[in-house]
């Protein structure tokens, strides 16, 4: 009786394992990763590199400590087919020259916009680079989109990146100790975890800006997405993209995404917020969870089964719907990307608050740390 359970045992075993087997060589095949020698270059001295991440159910992601981009990130749909969800280029050149630097990209010191590049910290002002029109943006000329970090993988799952900068650093105060690690977990999350400390009260709002699409970089409109954004309110725009400072509600507007609704379904609504943004381009003020990370959104593509679900201890979630691309920029397997062909949610502290005292304050004294944490948890239905 013992050894019959011991053969069928290990039947099952065998039946399982070369099952897994094939599975893993498919996904191998299907899987398409990037020529790493195109990603190795040196800039003042400091070496560029592409790293690899995969977990034990086969999503992979590629990542350059350049700009800390996230250059692929490979997710089955509900029949096991993978596709690469995020745009970006296939080497490094093109990242160097690219028309759209934020693809997959660390955003710092300050993510998002601040009113005619000034800002008041304990009675100095600071001038900071105006990059978006009269308005400040993403850190900057040069923002942490654009630097070298210093890398060390550290496991098949794990990914460490650091930088320092510097004091006056594109107009910033203080020396900023920056460290930010990327997992991709077996729960299959793409995890990020931001860390800093500062030697001098700063500003800073750090997030991440991948463009997504769930049906594979590049292959058509994500207004056929389903969103949820777990937000009863939102900060609306002036003509330059700066929050007013007023909170409004979204009960009765095109910016309830409070159920699951498609993204395009009311995009084009004659509505003054959109058309400032040309679209959605606004942060959304999240609902706070009683314990643990904040639900922040979700977006279903209904035809692959795609889902992602992001989570967050920030209180704030920047959407948006690709309202500036216009095809000019050809990625990663010579795909053009087009008009409102992948979205952003970035998790984030609002826009402007360093001029705006009403919002929740970005501001980090020495002695403290800075810590966020960004999570897109992967799916199918």
């Amino acid at each position: 009786m013992h050894t019959r359970k011991l053969i069928l045992l290990l039947l099952i075993f065998f039946k399982v394992s070369t099952s897994y087997a094939q599975n893993f060589s498919m996904n191998e095949h299907q899987i398409n990763l990037l020529d790493r020698s195109q990603f190795e270059k040196k800039i003042n001295g400091k070496d560029i590199s592409l790293y690899v991440l995969s977990n034990q159910n086969g999503l992979v992601s590629e990542i350059t400590n350049y700009g800390g981009k996230v250059v692929s990130l490979w997710v089955p749909d509900r029949l096991g087919n993978y596709e690469d969800i995020v745009l970006g280029h296939p080497n490094i050149d093109d990242y160097l020259i690219s028309k759209e630097k934020y693809f997959g990209a660390l955003i710092g010191r300050y993510g998002n916009r601040i009113a005619n590049g000034k800002f008041s910290l304990e009675g100095k002002e600071y001038s900071l680079a105006r990059n978006n029109g009269d308005n400040h943006l993403h850190g900057g000329n040069r923002g942490y989109d654009s630097v070298i970090w210093d890398a060390k993988q550290i496991d098949n799952q794990t990914l460490e990146l650091r930088y320092i900068s510097k004091d006056m650093e594109e107009g910033y105060p203080g020396n900023l100790t920056i460290l930010v690690i990327y997992k991709l977990t077996d729960a299959n999350e793409l995890k990020i975890e931001y860390r800093a400390s500062t030697d001098k009260t700063t500003v800073v709002n750090l997030t991440h800006h991948s463009f997504f699409n769930l049906k594979g970089a590049g292959k058509g409109t994500i207004n056929n997405h389903l969103l949820q954004i777990n937000a009863s309110y939102y900060t609306p725009v002036d003509e330059g993209l700066i929050p007013t400072g007023e909170i409004t509600s979204v009960k009765n507007t095109p910016f309830n995404f409070q159920k699951l609704t498609a993204i395009g379904e009311r995009v084009n609504d004659n509505h003054k917020q959109l058309k400032h943004g040309l679209g959605y381009d606004h942060n959304f003020v999240l609902n706070q969870s009683l314990e643990g990370l904040n639900y922040a959104a979700k977006v279903i593509e209904p035809i692959s089964g795609r889902t992602m679900e992001v989570y967050t201890n920030e209180p704030g979630l920047q959407f948006y719907g690709g309202n500036f691309l216009d095809g000019s920029v050809i990625g990663k397997h010579k795909n053009k990307y087009k008009y409102r062909t992948a979205f952003c949610l970035e998790t984030q502290h609002f826009p402007d608050s360093p001029n705006q005292p009403n919002f929740p304050t970005t501001k980090l004294n020495p002695g403290e740390e800075y810590y966020s944490v960004c999570i897109y948890k992967f799916s199918t239905f």
